[in-house]
């Protein structure tokens, strides 16, 4: 049983070597525990210090790509290497390392898929209320529209077992965590949580300028997710809500018809046929997007088949 930690870098040379130092070298039930750093683009000496502290697997992007690609080419390497369970933590050292093997135990015990690390952010010193209010609330989203119990969705420390990583198809330009989590539980996998400890606070961070901005592109994932993996229901209430708002004035305008003054509330029929038609228009959209979705998931499993037999060829290879 193989187990690699990959930890996404940018700019991480103060931070990393204590990161390094908390992951634990021997766990029971893994043969083989690895370390893996993405490094992002950094400009600093990030990957001199990876080198130093003895890494076993250093990856490089030629540019800054983003947290999400950056995980994606991890995940990507990982499965090349032959890992059973793979663990993604963070480069600035907000996750308690010695927390590894709790977090894959319900993977090494069958349980799981993929495990999240849950902060328990409520008793986070570093968060602000505020912050605190919009994971919960986020997390509560989460649960809502993907079907998984996870209290902190947005957590980065997580495991996965090797067929979820095989599964997944991150697509985000911005965070995979909450995309993660959707695609996890649209392909029925077995999803849990354990709790995990968090270390100080040691900068602020770099995924987002402000609360807002975070926000914006956290619901814009949402929402694209969603859409993507149930875009009959999106585009059937978006329809039905058009067609509500255009039967209002249509009935409007019928109500005084038949009581006699029609001819001057014409524009409520303009109105309200425009909005029929609207809606009429997003059945329609509904009834494609949906069998596009279907296409979208053969095209996963074929993918999810070439990878594997990409990687039966690489073992191939290697036994050679």
């Amino acid at each position: 049983m193989k187990l690699i930690v990959q930890i996404p870098c940018f700019n991480e040379e103060e931070t990393l070597p204590a990161t390094f130092n908390d992951i634990p070298k021997t766990i029971p039930g893994i043969d083989q525990v690895e370390i893996m750093i993405i490094d992002d683009g950094s400009t600093d000496k990030t990957i001199e210090v990876a080198k130093t502290l003895g890494v076993n697997h250093i990856v490089i992007n030629k540019n800054n790509r983003g947290l999400a690609r950056t995980f994606r080419t991890g995940l990507n390497e990982c499965l090349k290497l032959d890992a059973d369970i793979i663990v993604n933590t963070d480069g600035d050292n907000q996750y308690a390392g010695w927390d590894i093997p709790k977090l894959i135990q319900p993977i090494l015990d069958g349980k799981a898929d993929v495990v999240v690390g849950d902060r328990n952010t409520a008793k986070v010193a570093h968060f602000s209320p505020f912050k605190k209010f919009l994971q919960k609330l986020g997390s509560y989203v989460v649960k809502t529209l993907s079907g998984v119990q996870v209290p902190d969705a947005v957590s980065g420390f997580r495991a996965y077992s090797r067929d979820a990583a095989l599964q997944l198809n991150i697509v985000s330009p911005f965070s995979y965590t909450i995309e993660a989590l959707i695609q996890a539980g649209k392909k029925h996998m077995a999803v849990t949580s354990v709790p995990v400890e968090t270390n100080a606070k040691t900068r602020e961070s770099r995924l987002f300028s402000s609360i807002p901005k975070f926000i914006e592109r956290q619901l814009t994932t949402i929402v694209r997710m969603y859409a993507m993996y149930q875009p009959l229901k999106v585009f059937f209430f978006i329809g039905l809500a058009l067609s509500i708002f255009g039967a209002i004035p249509i009935i409007r305008f019928l109500f005084f018809y038949f009581t006699g003054d029609g001819e001057g509330h014409l524009q409520s029929l303009v109105l309200g046929g425009v909005f029929i038609i609207l809606g009429f228009i997003s059945f329609l959209i509904a009834l494609l997007a949906d069998l596009m979705n279907f296409n979208r998931q053969l095209i996963e499993q074929t993918l999810e088949k070439v990878r594997r037999i990409e990687l039966s060829q690489l073992d191939d290879k290697k036994d050679k």
